[in-house]
């Protein structure tokens, strides 16, 4: 198996994960000032169950703390996900 290497497409507004060069994982957001929200995780069926938008989702949160932003989870997947991830709650935005 390849390395995964994340990138965060700002151009295109998503963050991606590949492994060679192909990619496997992707979420969409929407930037409004300070608030990035997420639309949309998708995985390939080729490459569901190895916790690829995990991974994704966690390099995407952490950027987006980096960045001293703040997120709207639209996105069911992400929504979720920071429900078992406490230490992510308080970047939810609540406006």
């Amino acid at each position: 198996m390849a390395e995964l290497e994340m990138r965060k497409n700002a151009g295109a507004f998503r963050y991606e994960a590949w492994e060679d060069d192909e990619m496997v994982s992707q979420i969409d957001y929407f930037l409004d000032g300070q608030v990035l929200t997420i639309t949309h995780t998708g995985t390939p069926p080729r490459h569901r169950h190895r916790g690829l938008a995990s991974r994704l989702t966690t390099f995407a949160l952490d950027d987006i703390r980096a960045s001293g932003l703040r997120v709207v989870p639209l996105c069911p997947f992400t929504a979720s996900y920071i429900a078992d991830h406490p230490e992510y709650s308080g970047l939810v935005s609540r406006s």
